[in-house]
C-alpha cells in the first residue's frame, strides 16, 4: 500500500464528523497566502459538504504576532464548543493550544513548518514533518497540505471544476511560500496554473481585467502575490481573504487597484529598511550574523527586507520591531543554516518561534533581546 500523510484519513474523518453532527466549526489560519489559501480551500471543502463554518479567523500579524494567541482565543472563547482546524500555524503554539483545550475548543492542525522539540496538544495534527510521517515528500505548502486533505473529505463529491478551482489557489499559495517546485508540488502548481486564465474565482479575474492584463503568466502570478500581501487585517479578516472570497467580479477589480497601490507603498518601506540596516552594517564586517531592530519598522515588513539583506550579505539575518514590552522578528538564512535549529538552542529566552530553516520568526520578550543576541552570537561562532 502506498504510503500517506500521517493522520489526513483521521482529520478528514473527524471534519466530516463535525459536519454531520452540525458542530461549531472554526477556520484560523495564518495571514499570508498560503494561510489565506488554506482557509478557503477548507471553507469550500465544507460547505460543499453542506457544513457551516461559525468563524473565521486571521491574526492581525502587527498586534498579535504569528500563530494562535491569547487575543485571538479571548475573542474566540463564545464560540466554543468548537472545532478549531488551524492552518500554516499552530506547531509552535503549546501555551496557547492547552488553552484552547481549557476552554473547550478541540484542535486540529494542519500544518507545514518545522516541528519543535515536542508537538502541541491538539486533537489531530497534520504535518509531513512530524516524526513517523512516511509520505516521502515533505516540502508542501500548507495549501498543498489542505488541499490534500479536501481531496479526503469531499472522497467523489469532489467535481472538476471544484478540484480547479483549489488547485490555483494551492499552486499560487506553493509559489508565494517559495516552496521547492518538484514531486507533489510540481504536480498542484501544473494543475493550478494550467486552469488558471479560465479561473471562475472573481478575486482571481479580476488580476487579468485590471489595467493591462499581462500576458506572462508567471509575471501576473507575482503581481497577485504582491497585491495578496500588500493586505492588512480587518475584522480578523485578512484582506486578500476578503479579495480571493468576494462574489463580485467589478468589487474584485476595485479591490485589486487597492492593493497594488499598497504594493508599491509597501516596496518603497523595505527598500527604506533596507537602507537603514546598510548605513548601521557600513564597516562591520567580521560578525558571523546580522541582528537589527527598529521601533518603527513593520511586521510585516521585516520578512522581504531581511530577504534582501540576506542575498547581499550571505550571513543570517534577524531583524525585530520593537513594541513596547516585546518585539516580533523575521529570521532569514543562507541555505545550509537551519533558523529554526539556531533558535531552538535560544528557546528559554523566546516567548514563541518557528517555521522553516531559512525563513522563520520569532517573539521576544525586550529585556531578554540581548541575552538573546549574545545565545545566538555563542551558536554561530561554534557553527
Amino acid at each position: 500500500m502506498a504510503e500517506e500523510i500521517k493522520n489526513i484519513k483521521k482529520a478528514a474523518k473527524r471534519i466530516r464528523e463535525a459536519v454531520k453532527k452540525g458542530e461549531d466549526i472554526i477556520l484560523y489560519g495564518d495571514a499570508d497566502l498560503d494561510g489565506v489559501s488554506s482557509v478557503i480551500i477548507m471553507k469550500e471543502s465544507i460547505r460543499n459538504l453542506g457544513g457551516k463554518v461559525s468563524a473565521v479567523y486571521f491574526p492581525d500579524r502587527e498586534e498579535e504576532g504569528y500563530g494562535v494567541n491569547e487575543e485571538a482565543l479571548g475573542y474566540l472563547k463564545d464560540k466554543a464548543p468548537a472545532l478549531m482546524i488551524v492552518m500554516d500555524c499552530g506547531i509552535g503554539n503549546f501555551k496557547e493550544l492547552k488553552e484552547a483545550k481549557k476552554m473547550g475548543i478541540e484542535v486540529i492542525i494542519l500544518d507545514h513548518h518545522k516541528v519543535l522539540e515536542k508537538l502541541p496538544d491538539a486533537s489531530i495534527i497534520v504535518d509531513p514533518k512530524q516524526k513517523g510521517d512516511k509520505y516521502p515528500f515533505k516540502e508542501f505548502a500548507a495549501a498543498g497540505i489542505v488541499y490534500r486533505v479536501a481531496e479526503e473529505i469531499l472522497g467523489d463529491k469532489m467535481t472538476s471544476s471544484l478540484r480547479n478551482s483549489f488547485l490555483e489557489l494551492a499552486a499560487i499559495a506553493t509559489i508565494a511560500d517559495m516552496m521547492p517546485q518538484k514531486e507533489d508540488n510540481l504536480e498542484i502548481i501544473s494543475g493550478g496554473l494550467s486552469v488558471l486564465r479560465d479561473t471562475n474565482r472573481p478575486g482571481l479575474r479580476a488580476f487579468f481585467e485590471v489595467g493591462r492584463p499581462d500576458s506572462d503568466l508567471n509575471h501576473l502570478i507575482q503581481k497577485i502575490i504582491s497585491a495578496c500581501h500588500a493586505g492588512g487585517t480587518k475584522d480578523h479578516l485578512n484582506e486578500a481573504y476578503i479579495l480571493l472570497t468576494m462574489p463580485s467580479l467589478e468589487k474584485a477589480k476595485a479591490m485589486v487597484e487597492e492593493l497594488w497601490e499598497k504594493s508599491k507603498a509597501k516596496h518603497f518601506r523595505i527598500k527604506e529598511i533596507v537602507e537603514e540596516i546598510e548605513e548601521r552594517l557600513a564597516g562591520r564586517t567580521g560578525e558571523p550574523f546580522i541582528f537589527e531592530g527598529g521601533d518603527d519598522w513593520p511586521v510585516l515588513m521585516l520578512g522581504p527586507a531581511a530577504s534582501r539583506v540576506c542575498n547581499s550579505h550571505k550571513k543570517p539575518v534577524f531583524l525585530y520591531s520593537q513594541r513596547e514590552e516585546d518585539s516580533q522578528g523575521a529570521v532569514r538564512t543562507p541555505k545550509g543554516i537551519d533558523s529554526v535549529d539556531a533558535m531552538k538552542r535560544c528557546a528559554k529566552l523566546l516567548k514563541t518561534y518557528g517555521g522553516h530553516p531559512q525563513a522563520s520568526g520569532f517573539r521576544v520578550d525586550n529585556d531578554k533581546l540581548e541575552d538573546f543576541k549574545n545565545c545566538l552570537s555563542k551558536y554561530f561562532s561554534e557553527l
